[in-house]
């Protein structure tokens, strides 16, 4: 079970090295009362603390079950202690804040057991030893005996496999000791007990092996393990499988010892409660601060609630949004508010459900509203007025801007941008969904692509940008490239762009969660004007992804040969101006870092309207062009494959026959043809020269060889390359034998290829499945786009007072159609609050500036107060440790600490700030008549509260790290 291999203990002193054991070598049983007897100095407790694992020894090996400890981690020593170790002190080592149960339960809580469990553990260990009646006692109020047996019964709660007891009978009375002697013989009936005395008496009368150290050194063994038993030869263990790593993998992290946040906050406050004036009194000094802060913010929020009243800025980057799908984030809280209410209509004597999820998912589906842009656009089209009230009225639409980026190793797609998803930042589902959210993701500052669409008023652009090189797009394949008030460009950017490298980013969020050390491209990368106005792009129509092959429709972005054609072929971009916003602009309209103009927009909408595979999806609405399988509908959902499958067998095989035989002399006679089969006759209007001339040209020595080579090419060919006339995947073999044909029979290939997709196609119709897409969904992955049916509207006002009348407009609208072309929109200023001028927010600065200092010199304060603490609970982290806490634990413990203090302050400033604000608005009333009142927001004193607790948690960093890193035998010793 336990096994000392050549234990070896070095203490560096000064400039000596002091050899505590000197090459210990013991063998234990799994349950004996082992007693280790010796003159102090000799390496007992030394021996007792790396059986522990709360020392390391310098050299040999401390064998767990046969598991050697050489390779063991910090976390593994932890687990061990926790689950494997149970310590009885000397002086006991009690945490004298806690109650007698909460000592007990102590190292349950870092082994994750729940709080009935560990309650019920708890009791029962205290019952054990004989306390089950002083639960609730506090240590200074238990005599010597009753808190050592406090100690074991701790000791015991987690069901350790070896007890350690380092001289528990020594500050105990004579009696006492016969009682822990014999609770601890009892306990050693199935489990290991080794215990360090210098009284052999206790040791000869109670111990069932006693082991003598002198000079590090073991100089007796009364029953040592018998070396000559021959154990049972074991059959060799089989590779573990991936379950069996999977299991102990799990089992380690399961063993894993971890104490909760809670934990360390309920030590901490325990230990707070116990010097209350100081922890008040700090409190107070790091609450002035906040107080100085939380008054000047309810200042400036008296005046920018003034300001509110007339403020008319920011409304060029803050449009009416008006989305195809939209929900009422209002009316969905307020119908679930009303349907808790309307449930909660019953007696008070059981236990009822609460319907909350289906609920929310009814109120979503009824609250959920699909608006009839189509029909909004014409009116807002045909509204005379609307032009004198907007700055511009953009429409966007579904069909996706797909723009790549070309170079020697490959395409990079630019936009929409994967680099979050490639960083390992977010899943697919997740870029999705944010590109879903549009034009809002651009207009909060959420977006991921660093294309946006320009407004179309050139007017309001160059109040709001000035053109530092070039000039602004005038046509649809013209873009700028907009950079920040100090010419800098966001290295998010850079990168998708492909001006910096994104594969040096792939996988890093992930690489660096898991710990692996990782280095970001820091540099500062200078451009010049003349470089970023070379910047080419290409742009390519998302059909063009897409290629037919037997009959249907396959995507092709995962051929790289295939996508780089479909790049070349691509509509070219190009950079035509640089845009910085101007200085004195307060917003700004362009969200991205490309814009581009409304017409590359409909241009991108004509072009996917043109393709191929749109026009077929169109003339096949019930066919899915992807599988060729059938849509399914109302009409053919109660269709199986069973009952297709009832025709009769015969019939079917009739039918077929039927259909080959009709077909095989057709198509035989055309590939024989085409093969050049010398059984065939020579094509019409080719003579006999010619056709030996077409043999010479093939290579072929005779009409046989030809019909060969012919037969040999065709069946490894991409077909559907030759349909497209695309010749360019074909071998030079292949590309050989089509020159050999003559016109004839490769308009009998076509044909013949034709034929075979057209029969693939009807094959996969009418084979009884059903495609799991639907026509409208097919639509939306191809872009398909009507200019005339928005995805998005966004009306751009020119002032408060024309968005007052835009909402007149769209209330008029409403009030004019039937309930299901109402109107639904989001009102983004008026969801936003108003911003302050810069001149309040300059004082307000200013002022919060000179009061932070007092912010900093409190945290400082606070952090010397929790090296005191650290200092004061120096044993009690020693405690903790040899209980299993890790150095983590350990500094959560001090960090939680801080976080209330912080808390408590924070509390404080806020509390007293809320009474300075009552005198105040009296002073500012009777000084001035304009109505400013004074008051901090909710939010303001959240966020205060929240720096308090950060601050003082940053200052009380150092200290914790102090805590974590204290030798736990040192810390123990300490009084």
């Amino acid at each position: 079970m336990l096994s000392l291999k050549d234990i070896k203990k070095d203490y560096v002193v000064g400039d000596s090295t002091v050899s505590a054991l000197k090459g210990v070598s013991i063998d234990f049983r799994e349950n004996e009362f082992v007693s280790i007897l010796g003159p102090s100095g000799c390496g007992k407790t030394t021996l007792l603390n790396i059986i522990g694992g709360l020392d390391r020894y310098t050299s040999g090996d401390l064998n767990i079950n046969g598991k050697s400890t050489k390779d063991f981690k910090d976390c593994d020593w932890d687990s061990y202690r926790n689950h494997s170790i149970g310590f009885v002190f000397q002086s006991y080592n009690l945490i004298p804040h806690q109650t007698v149960l909460s000592n007990v339960e102590l190292a349950l809580t870092l082994s994750g057991v729940s709080k009935s469990e560990r309650r019920e553990r708890a009791v029962k260990a205290l019952e054990q030893v004989g306390l089950g009646d002083q639960l609730h006692k506090k240590p200074n109020q238990m005599s010597g005996g009753q808190m050592q047996r406090v100690a074991i019964a701790r000791a015991l709660v987690n069901e350790p496999d070896i007890l350690l007891a380092d001289e528990p009978t020594g500050a105990l009375d004579t009696e006492t000791s016969v009682q822990i002697m014999e609770l601890l013989k009892s306990i050693s009936k199935d489990k290991l007990i080794i215990m360090v005395t210098h009284n052999p008496e206790l040791a000869m009368k109670y111990s069932s092996r006693i082991i003598k150290l002198l000079d590090g050194k073991v100089i007796d063994d009364s029953d040592p393990l018998d070396k000559n038993v021959v154990e049972p030869i074991k059959k060799p263990e089989k590779e573990p499988t991936k379950a069996d790593k999977k299991a102990a993998k799990k089992e380690r992290k399961k063993l894993k010892t971890s104490m909760s946040f809670l934990t360390a906050l309920s030590l901490s406050r325990n230990n707070l409660m116990t010097k209350k004036a100081r922890t008040l009194l700090t409190s107070f000094a790091g609450s002035i601060g906040i107080i100085g802060i939380a008054l000047i913010l309810s200042i400036s929020n008296g005046v920018q609630l003034y300001i509110d009243q007339v403020q008319s800025d920011t409304l060029s980057s803050y449009p009416l949004q008006i989305t195809k799908t939209t929900a009422s984030i209002g009316e969905i809280m307020n119908t679930m508010a009303k349907n808790h209410e309307d449930s909660a209509n019953h007696d008070k004597d059981k236990v009822y459900s609460q319907n909350a999820m289906g609920e929310m998912i009814n109120t979503l589906m009824e609250e959920t509203k699909v608006n009839n842009l189509e029909k909004f656009k014409k009116y807002l089209d045909d509204n005379s007025d609307l032009k004198d009230l907007t700055s511009d009225v953009q429409y966007t639409y579904a069909t996706t801007l797909n723009v790549f980026t070309e170079s020697d190793s490959g395409v990079m797609q630019v936009n929409p941008s994967t680099l979050l998803e490639d960083m390992g930042y977010m899943s697919s589902t997740q870029m999705e969904a944010m590109s879903m959210s549009g034009s809002m993701g651009g207009m909060m500052g959420m977006g991921t692509d660093v294309w946006s669409e320009m407004i179309d008023n050139e007017e309001l652009i160059d109040k709001q940008y000035d053109v530092i090189a070039g000039r602004l797009p005038e046509k649809y394949n013209e873009v700028v490239l907009v950079v920040d008030k100090n010419n800098e460009i966001n290295d998010y950017v850079l990168y998708s762009l492909g001006l910096l490298d994104p594969s040096s980013l792939n996988g890093i969020v992930r690489r660096a969660m898991a710990g692996e050390d990782i280095s970001v491209d820091s540099e500062q990368h200078v451009y010049t004007y003349d470089e970023l106005l070379d910047l080419k792009f290409k742009v390519v129509p998302t059909p063009d992804f897409y290629k037919k092959k037997d009959g249907v429709w396959e995507d092709m972005t995962g051929d790289e040969s295939y996508m780089k054609k479909a790049v070349a072929n691509g509509t070219e971009i190009s950079v035509v101006g640089i845009l910085r916003p101007d200085e004195d602009a307060s917003s700004a309209s362009i969200s991205g870092a490309i814009g581009y103009r409304h017409d590359l927009m409909t241009y991108l909408i004509d072009e996917v309207d043109k393709s191929e595979i749109v026009k077929e999806q169109i003339a096949n609405p019930d066919i899915d062009i992807f599988t060729g399988l059938k849509f399914k509908t109302d009409e053919n959902a109660a269709d199986t494959d069973s009952s297709l499958e009832t025709v009769s067998d015969s019939t079917a095989d009739t039918e077929s026959k039927a259909d080959k035989t009709a077909d095989s002399s057709n198509t035989d006679k055309k590939a024989g043809l085409v093969a050049g089969d010398s059984s065939m006759e020579i094509p019409e209007g080719m003579t006999e020269e010619q056709y030996k001339a077409l043999m010479e040209q093939s290579g072929a020595s005779d009409t046989g060889e030809l019909a060969d080579m012919g037969m040999n090419a065709m069946g490894s060919m991409d077909m559907s390359a030759i349909q497209g006339g695309d010749m360019s995947s074909l071998t030079e073999t292949q590309k050989k034998y089509i020159a050999s044909l003559s016109d004839e029979q490769m308009e009998l290939m076509k044909q013949m290829l034709k034929e075979q997709s057209d029969t693939n196609a009807d094959q996969l119709a009418n084979s009884g499945k059903y495609s799991t897409s639907n026509y409208d969904n097919n639509m939306k992955t191809l872009g398909y786009s009507v200019v005339e049916d928005p995805d998005s509207i966004n009306i751009y006002p020119v002032d408060f007072a024309s968005k007052e009348k835009i909402i007149d407009i769209i209330d008029d609208y409403n009030d004019s159609v039937g309930e299901e072309d109402k109107i639904e929109y989001t009102d983004y200023v008026g969801l936003m609050m108003s911003s302050i001028t810069s001149i309040i927010n300059a004082i307000s600065y200013v002022l919060i500036a000179f009061v932070a200092i007092s912010l900093v010199v409190s945290s400082i304060m606070i952090g010397i107060i929790t090296y005191i603490s650290v200092l004061e609970r120096t044993k009690e982290i020693g405690i903790l440790r040899s209980i299993g806490a890790s150095k983590r634990d350990i500094s959560r413990v001090f960090n939680a600490e801080t976080v209330i203090v912080g808390f408590v302050a924070g509390a404080l400033g806020i509390i007293i700030s809320y009474l300075l604000t009552i005198p105040i608005n009296m002073i500012i009333a009777h000084l001035t008549d304009v109505p400013i009142r004074a008051s901090i927001p909710v939010s303001a004193a959240v966020i205060l509260i929240a720096i308090s607790i950060c601050l003082t948690l940053i200052a009380g960093l150092f200290p914790s790290r102090v805590a974590a890193k204290k030798d736990p035998v040192i810390a123990l010793r300490t009084e």
